[in-house]
């Protein structure tokens, strides 16, 4: 893909994150509801972890944690400890997830 085809809002310190459009349903409402206010009580750790594995790289830590790289933003998440994202759990992904380009005005529909 040529850099003049990427949308400047999709581009991270000059790298391309990717685009929402190759993103299934399930994962696209993932997405809406992690920036939906006021914050969503009943995201789901298993589909927070498919949205991440479509848009970056996660690996799992030999202490339990998960590390999640999205072009040049990396970060380090607890995982759940029950099936649904804490309110502070989902403060840091939304804070993550606008650094590495998806926030929702960056978001292509």
């Amino acid at each position: 893909m040529d850099r003049r085809d990427v949308r400047p809002e999709l581009r991270t310190r000059g790298v391309h994150v990717g685009e929402a459009g190759h993103l299934n349903s399930h994962q696209r409402d993932t997405l809406a509801q992690i920036f939906r206010h006021p914050l969503g009580h009943n995201i789901e750790w298993h589909s927070v972890i498919s949205l991440l594995n479509a848009i970056g790289t996660v690996q799992e830590t030999h202490k339990g944690h998960t590390l999640v790289t999205i072009g040049e933003e990396t970060e380090t998440f607890d995982p759940a400890r029950h099936k649904d994202i804490d309110a502070d759990q989902l403060t840091n992904l939304r804070r993550f997830l606008r650094k590495a380009g998806y926030a929702p005005g960056e978001i292509p529909a």
